[in-house]
């Protein structure tokens, strides 16, 4: 396994099926559509234009196994040094520890682009992803009860916060 910058032309693919099981298939993302081809395009290019990571973790063969990136945490001065960030699995490639791997080159990216606070934003119901959270030093900051409604149920939403910065 090897951490890779990810790049549209050839990630965006891998990506969007990641992304599309995601919002299919878990409570990872409170979307109901699967997202387009454009709406790929147009996320690269926000990153790219605001130099926001998108870090993938890829095979031997170069297969994209999972990504992570992160963005603006809210659109207003006072929140340039606080971003909130999201890491993806191909379900294959779940429960193999590479979720904790790229989370830690997030951290690592976000320290040297000079922001002091990360923030996830994760289903109350996904243990797997709070346990990885707490188990490199986020704590739970907040929970929002009955957000979201997804699979004929209401989803709570928690935060996970972690200062990196000075």
């Amino acid at each position: 396994m090897q951490l890779i910058d990810c790049q549209n032309d050839l990630h965006g693919d891998t990506i969007l099926t990641i992304f599309n099981d995601a919002i299919l298939n878990t409570t990872a993302l409170y979307e109901y559509q699967p997202r387009d081809r454009q709406t790929i395009d147009r996320w690269f290019a926000d990153k790219h234009a605001l130099n926001l990571p998108v870090i993938g973790a890829v095979d031997t063969q170069g297969q994209l196994l999972g990504f992570a990136s992160y963005g603006r945490f809210r659109p207003y001065p006072a929140f340039n040094t606080t971003v909130e960030h999201s890491i993806y699995l191909h379900p294959d490639a779940r429960g193999q520890g590479l979720g904790k791997i790229l989370l830690q080159a997030l951290i690592t990216r976000a320290q040297s682009q000079q922001y002091h606070c990360m923030i996830g934003a994760i289903d109350a119901d996904n243990t797997a992803s709070i346990s990885l959270h707490q188990s490199l030093g986020f704590q739970e900051t907040g929970r929002l009860p009955q957000v979201g409604y997804k699979f004929d149920r209401w989803l709570d939403l928690v935060f996970y916060q972690k200062l990196i910065g000075s």
